[in-house]
């Protein structure tokens, strides 16, 4: 058993949770929860640290305790004191289980040369860690075949970004564009229709047709698209707004859109 703060281990999942280039060196990232450790692909399990407290609370979780502790046989793992396991852990109330996952490397050609309708989220310069990770899990409920992001776009492997995930990070294709004009150029000679979220939009977001291949744009928290990407659309959408609110928050804003896609492709069934 780890009983020691000082232990090396422990120090290097705390710099693993603080240090993007840490995560980008060893090509890995740090989960916590029992849903998270469920849901994480095996082959990608890396490490796996329990608190010594960790099997009592497994007794009260009924078939996910047990399916957790045929999984915990297979993977192996390594006993934590609790002192240390919330020394290792992001959250303020650890649930006990801590992975190191492997992480995962896509391309933006495999998300364009998907089979069927072509639904895809672009992002531009998102800063805030839980919207990224509500974006992904609410582009996975909706059905999109990928997130484009330009790389001055939170980290995706952020411990926030993670949590918000809800495991949706294990299964979203993602891809950090060097040049994201590059990228909306190469999505739009692929035969696929981008649609701009902007205050500038004379078409209210349930009046277009995504039952074709489609992508959103959706831009910064604050600041929203720049010129040069926003001029890369092929349509301006707005989504109307009551009272004194001008927009929405940008996780908001992408769920809305997406699942308006999902709706009209589910209806056209």
């Amino acid at each position: 058993m780890i009983t020691s703060t000082a232990n090396y281990k422990v120090k290097k999942i705390v710099q693993l949770n603080k240090k993007p280039s840490d995560r980008r060196k060893e090509d890995v990232f740090v989960t916590e929860g029992l849903k998270m450790f469920l849901e994480a692909p095996e082959e990608s399990l890396r490490e796996v640290y329990i608190s010594e407290n960790f099997r009592d609370f497994l007794n009260g979780q009924g078939e996910d305790g047990e399916r957790a502790r045929k999984r915990l046989e297979r993977s192996g793992y390594e006993e934590v004191s609790e002192e240390a396991f919330r020394k290792m852990c992001d959250t303020q109330a650890p649930q006990g289980i801590l992975c190191v996952v492997r992480q995962s490397h896509y391309r933006l050609e495999d998300m364009l040369q998907k089979r069927g309708c072509p639904l895809i989220l672009v992002l531009e310069n998102l800063q805030d860690p839980g919207n990224l990770g509500t974006i992904l899990r609410a582009g996975e409920g909706a059905g999109v075949c990928g997130v484009v992001m330009s790389r001055d776009t939170a980290d995706i492997y952020n411990p926030k970004v993670i949590r918000a995930t809800m495991g949706s990070i294990y299964r979203v294709p993602f891809y950090y564009a060097e040049d994201l004009e590059d990228a909306v150029r190469e999505i739009k000679d692929a035969g696929i229709r981008v649609f701009a979220a902007h205050l500038k939009g004379e078409t209210v977001y349930d009046g277009c047709d995504y039952c074709r291949p489609s992508a959103f744009l959706i831009g910064n928290e604050g600041r929203g698209l720049t010129e040069r990407i926003a001029a890369l659309a092929d349509s301006y959408v707005k989504i109307p707004m009551a009272g004194a609110v001008e927009s929405l928050n940008a996780a908001v804003a992408s769920a809305l859109l997406m699942f308006e896609a999902a709706r009209q492709r589910r209806k056209a069934e």
